[in-house]
Formats: structure tokens, C-alpha cells, sequence
């Protein structure tokens, strides 16, 4: 009976294990990691181009404030020109009311000796007198175009600041949502740093490639901060690498053509990739938020690898990159004249 019972409950096992293999298998767990990446990859190029557009606009409203003011100089020139032709057609008609103005004219020419001389006097004023009423018509007319050209200039103006002030604000709004995005996606890192488990390479849209074999910066816009060899609080001797101050998420490159020997996750270094190079040289770099990369991919240079962030023994977001003879640490040399041999000058 005992027997029959085992082989029953055998049977059960297998038939269950059976209908097991035949479900479905489960959906995967929803992961934010590649979403908040891309996310945050896109937010840093459309900060990148509203920083552009900004930066356009406001140069082209410092050069319509320039080109105001030099209106207004021109007006002001104008202005004060016409200022002195009225100033010496008072002057011509005060001389005619004390001289009796044209009957007086009239009366010298009458009484005259020579006749054809007074009247050739008198050509030569009426002459002259054209000439400074036309005079004063171009200034006339000199001051109503510069004041055309002043109103058109200040309204272009106010158009360009209004512009201005629109994009600042467009550029003001990626950025804030790039900076939460930054965190959310640094959060995930702390998370599998803490856990020691890599989350897996995050595919991303990758720039052209540069032309024929070459070598690059790790990151494209930053600031050097921590240099090789610098003593600190931080390290247990001196500083093994060269930092590369950037906001977390910031795309992450390949300098030069290798293949990936390792992605690791946890340790001071937080997340890491470490990338073997045609010439032997190794390359490290660390306290990522992210990678692009598996272990034993070919990487050309330029390619992002990665993504910056704050993982690990880390103050602040933040590239740690090192040159090495070997993958390991402790067998690092200076980065920057490293890559300056490459012609790379950072």
C-alpha cells in the first residue's frame, strides 16, 4: 500500500513538473534602469540644445542692444545738427528783419549804382538761401528715419528679449526634469551597487563614430578636478586616477578602440567598466550610474560605455578614469599625460 502511495504521489510530482514547464513563463519584473537611462540621455541633449538656443538668442539680442544704442547715437547726432541749422537760419532771418528783409532788397536795388551788381548779390543770397532751407530738409528728413530706424531697432528688441526670456525658461524646465531624472537613475545604481549586482548593459542610441582609428576625452563637457597622485582624505595612499567633474548621467566614452574585460559592480569604485586596449594599455572607469556595455564587447573609440554618476567611494557625481599597465589597480600612471602621447590634451 505504502508502495503504491509512493509511486502515486511520484507520479503527481512529474505530471506537475511537466505542466510547469509547459506554462508560460512569467513576465520579467519591470526594471526603470534602461527607461531612466535613455530618459536622462535625452534630456542631456535636449539641455544641450536649448542651452544652444539660449545662448543664440541672447547673443542676438546683445547684438540688437549694441546696434540700438548706435541708432540712438545716430539720432541724437541728427538731432542736434538739425539744432544748429535751425540755429543759423534764425540767425539769416533776424539779419533780414533788422536789414528790412526784401524791401529793403527791393530799395538797394532801385537806388543801386550798378544795378546788375546788386542783382547778382542778390541771386547769390537767394541761392544761399535755398541751400540752407534744402539743408535743413534733409535734416528733416535725417531725423525722421534715424527715429524710424530707433522705433523698428527698439521693438526687434523687445522681441529678442521676450525670446530670450522664453527659452530660459524652456532650458530652466529640461533642466529640472534632467535633474530628477539624474536621481532616479543614480538611486538605481546605489541600489545594485549596495546589492553588488549589476543590472546589465542599458542600449542606448550611439553617436556616428569618429573617422579611422583615433582617441577621445572620456566625456565631452567637463570639469578636471581630482588629479593623479593627490593626497586626500579619501584615499588609504594617493589618488590613482584623474576626475572629470560632470553631472550624473552624463554620456561616458571609449578613448580608444579595445574590448570590455570587465563590468563590475560594488567596492570603492562603485560601478566600473575596464576596457583592454589594441596597444595593451587598460583603461578604468568609475563611480558610473550606468553601463552600455557587456563584459567582452568590442568598443570603438568614441562609443559610450556608460553613463557618469556618484557610485561607491564617491563625494559627488563625477568620472574616475585611470590609465593602467595591467587591469588592476595600483599599476595606474598619470591619465592626463597618458592620453596627451594620444594627443588628447584635457
Amino acid at each position: 500500500m505504502g508502495h503504491h502511495h509512493h509511486d502515486r504521489c511520484r507520479m503527481l510530482l512529474v505530471a506537475l513538473a511537466c505542466l510547469v514547464l509547459l506554462l508560460p513563463a512569467p513576465p520579467a519584473a519591470a526594471s526603470d534602469g534602461p527607461t531612466v537611462s535613455a530618459q536622462v540621455a535625452r534630456l542631456y541633449e535636449e539641455a544641450s540644445e536649448a542651452a544652444a538656443s539660449y545662448e543664440q538668442g541672447r547673443r542676438a539680442a546683445d547684438a540688437e542692444r549694441a546696434h540700438t544704442e548706435e541708432l540712438e547715437e545716430r539720432l541724437w547726432q541728427a538731432r542736434r545738427e538739425l539744432g544748429r541749422l535751425h540755429g543759423r537760419i534764425g540767425a539769416v532771418a533776424r539779419a533780414q528783419y533788422r536789414s528790412g528783409g526784401s524791401l529793403a532788397v527791393a530799395a538797394k536795388l532801385l537806388l543801386a549804382d550798378d544795378p546788375d551788381e546788386m542783382v547778382r548779390g542778390w541771386q547769390l543770397a537767394w541761392r544761399m538761401q535755398l541751400t540752407v532751407n534744402r539743408l535743413l530738409d534733409d535734416a528733416k528728413q535725417a531725423e525722421h528715419r534715424s527715429a524710424e530706424a530707433e522705433q523698428k531697432a527698439q521693438e526687434a528688441l523687445l522681441e529678442l528679449e521676450a525670446q530670450a526670456a522664453r527659452l530660459a525658461e524652456i532650458k530652466k524646465g529640461i533642466e529640472t526634469k534632467l535633474q530628477a531624472a539624474q536621481w532616479m537613475l543614480q538611486d538605481k545604481a546605489n541600489r545594485s551597487a549596495a546589492a553588488g549586482q549589476c543590472a546589465g548593459a542599458v542600449r542606448l542610441d550611439q553617436p556616428e563614430p569618429p573617422d579611422g582609428p583615433q582617441w577621445v576625452a572620456p566625456v565631452q563637457n567637463y570639469t578636471l578636478s581630482a588629479g593623479f597622485d593627490k593626497a586626500g582624505e579619501r584615499w588609504a595612499k594617493r589618488h590613482t586616477g584623474q576626475d572629470f567633474a560632470v553631472g550624473i548621467g552624463t554620456p561616458v566614452r571609449a578613448v580608444g578602440d579595445g574590448r570590455v574585460v570587465s563590468v563590475s559592480c560594488g567596492g570603492g569604485f562603485g560601478i566600473e567598466v575596464v576596457i583592454q586596449h589594441e596597444d595593451g594599455w587598460y583603461t578604468q572607469y568609475a563611480h558610473l550610474a550606468a553601463v552600455t556595455v557587456d563584459q567582452g564587447e568590442w568598443v570603438r573609440a568614441g562609443q559610450w560605455i556608460a553613463q557618469s554618476g556618484t557610485t561607491g567611494n564617491s563625494t559627488g557625481p563625477h568620472l574616475h578614469f585611470e590609465t593602467r599597465v595591467t587591469p588592476y589597480l595600483g599599476s595606474g600612471i598619470d591619465p592626463v599625460g597618458w592620453l596627451a602621447d594620444r594627443g588628447v590634451f584635457v
